[in-house]
């Protein structure tokens, strides 16, 4: 399965949601993950008067998104979290060993 991760480093789940500008994209299986992608998204958190809830910034993340199961952040708001899982995208507010966290995490997906 796919799941998409949040990391500054890519070694560490240590990156907010709103904050990440990609997305590091791994397949699970069994007891692996193996780095398949990255996507690049547009930042949810940034300031933008005329759009306040950042609707069309979402959907971008989720477009590049698609055909994951779930994605793994830091730390994520209650409203991106709510638009994503409505979308069939689970989120997980974790930190951690990127690899060791998805392999735990894909065994209750």
């Amino acid at each position: 399965m796919l799941i998409a991760v949040a990391s500054k480093d890519g070694k560490e789940i240590n990156q907010h949601f709103g904050h990440a500008e990609r997305f590091l994209i791994y397949d699970v299986e069994q007891d692996e993950a193996k780095l398949v992608d990255e996507k690049r998204v547009e930042r949810y958190c940034s300031f933008d008067p005329e759009n306040p809830l950042r609707g069309h910034a979402l959907r971008g993340i989720a477009d590049a998104l698609q055909g994951c199961r779930a994605v793994v952040t830091a730390q994520m708001g209650e409203h991106p979290q709510g638009e994503l899982e409505k979308l069939g995208i689970t989120a997980f507010a974790v930190s951690g060993p990127i690899k060791a966290t998805l392999v735990e995490l894909a065994k209750i997906l």
